[in-house]
């Protein structure tokens, strides 16, 4: 069983690579390393359009993390213009509780923001995403509550605290 995310990577903010604001050609690869297995990687498209060290790219990823994930990790990349290297300008690890249990109700929206952090373990910008739990399609509609009686004219639910009052003592 896995759970649907609707993840929305909307921009970066401060990123450097050596000290020296980025340029163009920026994306992020999103990833739940508890799923097992590394072909699960979603990435955004480049930032080509000279966003500097604030790239933008309000881009939607679908993806499934398993009901045991504890974080996803957001990678921001930079793809060289002159080799065609790929180089890490920074990651963040994402908790899954962030937007996951609790109070946090599904198809529920979460704007978060994270630091993240160069192989040398530095600060190096900070990611500005969105996460959106899509419901799940097998429970449909949920309903809270103790199903009443089990012939079928009796087709409701009742809520509340259930009292028999037939089991106090008569005070006459």
């Amino acid at each position: 069983m896995a759970h649907r995310l609707e993840i929305t990577v909307l921009s970066a903010e401060d990123i450097r690579v050596n000290g020296k604001h980025v340029k163009k050609n920026v994306f992020v690869c999103l990833q739940s390393p508890d799923s097992g297995r590394l072909d699960e990687t979603r990435m955004t498209g480049m930032e080509s359009e000279g966003g500097g060290s604030h790239p933008k790219w309000n881009e939607k990823v679908e993806m499934e993390i398993p009901v045991h994930a504890r974080f996803i990790t957001a990678e921001v990349k930079e793809k060289s213009s002159i080799m065609g290297s790929v180089t890490s300008i920074g990651m963040a690890r994402i908790p899954v509780s962030d937007f996951m249990g609790g109070y946090v109700l599904e198809n529920q929206v979460q704007f978060l923001s994270y630091r993240l952090w160069d192989k040398k373990c530095t600060k190096n910008g900070v990611i500005n995403l969105s996460v959106r739990v899509k419901v799940s399609e097998h429970c449909g509609k949920v309903v809270k509550g103790v199903p009443v009686g089990n012939s079928d004219d009796c087709h409701g639910v009742v809520r509340g605290i259930p009292v028999w009052l037939n089991n106090y003592p008569a005070r006459i």
